[in-house]
């Protein structure tokens, strides 16, 4: 199927910011999470997936060192570029200086595609990313180093007082946005703590969770209050992955579906498109990391499908871990 079925109001491609300057082409064996190489490696296998077709590469520009000053302190600004302790490894992953120029590249990413949705609703804008929801003002953290969230945020509410919601589906409660208020009381405005969505518990309580949270943002979007929606399905909430206890295969689809039903409902009340922006986040599997690369495929598969109607859901693949 090459257009959208009638009534949707996405268009049948998804803008895909990537770059091969924002991947590592091989991770040192220091960083287990694998995530400084996770945006070549999603992007290589979608690519030979029915959704693959799909997506189509925009231009974007890197940020610059001083870009980061927006959300973080100029010591750790200073220090990470520079390479330097404690600042440098804070993270928990490996310095490098090409590593701190993925970095570069992949807020870049983020970025980029806020802007983009803002400017092409009827467009989905993927930014296929991590490293971003556990870093603060003051340092990285949990293999995070600068918090492209509240970058792009506050980039856009400067710009033209742009206001965002956040689905955070990570296995790991996103503290960025929260950890950052204080640093910059504006974020209050461009991200309302009602629109922070971390939800909690596992399996039935989880997606209970999730969709009580989304019928209280639901009722904002319908009243203007928000201007886009940041997706990220992070892989690490499957029950199989290194880290992740919250849902089955089945759960963690389910958990998709919900959140874009919610936005096909929003968008079809609102009369329009709601900008849309999708990241990856999390996912570790040392024993088979295809299954996170599955996962954030079956994702983005269910976004083209739900919202422009398109006949390339991908089942995804999972590997049982052996524990």
């Amino acid at each position: 199927m090459t257009g959208t079925s009638a009534g949707a109001l996405y268009e049948p491609e998804i803008d895909l910011f990537f770059r091969p300057e924002m991947a590592l082409e091989k991770d040192p064996r220091e960083n287990e999470s694998r995530s400084p190489s996770k945006p070549g490696r999603f992007v290589a296998h979608v690519a030979g997936l029915p959704l693959g077709s799909h997506l189509r590469r925009v231009p974007f520009e890197p940020l610059r060192p001083d870009d980061f000053l927006i959300a973080h302190e100029p010591a750790y600004v200073e220090g990470f570029f520079a390479g330097r302790e404690p600042h440098a490894s804070a993270n928990g992953l490996a310095w490098s200086r090409e590593f701190a120029t993925t970095v570069r590249y992949t807020n870049g990413s983020l970025v980029a595609a806020v802007a983009a949705a803002l400017e092409r609703p009827a467009r989905i804008a993927l930014s296929p990313t991590s490293g971003f929801h556990h870093a603060a003002p003051e340092g990285g953290s949990a293999f995070c180093t600068f918090s492209g969230q509240v970058i792009a945020a506050l980039r856009v509410f400067r710009a033209g007082g742009a206001r965002g919601a956040w689905i955070d589906l990570d296995g790991h409660f996103g503290n960025s946005i929260e950890d950052s208020r204080a640093f910059r009381p504006e974020l209050d405005a461009a991200i309302p703590a009602w629109a922070h969505i971390n939800p909690a518990g596992r399996h039935r309580a989880y997606l209970k969770d999730l969709a009580a949270r989304l019928e209280v943002l639901g009722g904002h979007v319908l009243a203007g209050a928000i201007d886009y929606v940041g997706f990220a399905h992070g892989a690490d909430s499957h029950e199989w992955d290194d880290l992740g206890v919250q849902c089955t295969t089945a759960e963690w689809i389910e958990a998709s579906r919900l959140v874009y039903g919610a936005i096909h409902r929003w968008s079809h009340a609102l009369g329009r498109p709601l900008p849309l922006v999708l990241s990856l986040f999390g996912g570790y599997r040392e024993d088979d990391p295809d299954s996170v690369l599955e996962l954030h495929a079956a994702d983005v598969s269910i976004a083209l499908s739900t919202l422009a109607g398109l006949d390339v859901e991908h089942v995804p693949r999972v590997a049982r871990r052996q524990r």
